[in-house]
């Protein structure tokens, strides 16, 4: 490796919102975030899934329709 071109590589904290700290290393330093894996939704199983406003109904038209007009042609 070429001397005095890379980034320091030090041991950092990292502060979550919701108190959460651990430490990582990076080239920043120490950073604030709002959101870890210890409060995200997906990593802690308490992601709902929703649909909003039909769109899976919407598609399931748009694609029959596609599909009718293609067994039409045929």
């Amino acid at each position: 490796m070429k001397p005095k071109i890379h980034p320091q590589y030090v041991l950092a904290t990292i502060s979550c919102a919701c108190g959460n700290t651990f430490e990582v290393r990076n080239t920043v330093g120490d950073m604030r975030v709002e959101i870890c894996s210890n409060c995200h939704p997906f990593f802690t199983g308490k992601q709902k899934l929703i649909d909003s406003a039909g769109r899976v109904e919407k598609f399931m038209k748009k694609y029959q329709k596609t599909e009718e007009k293609a067994t039409a042609h045929a």
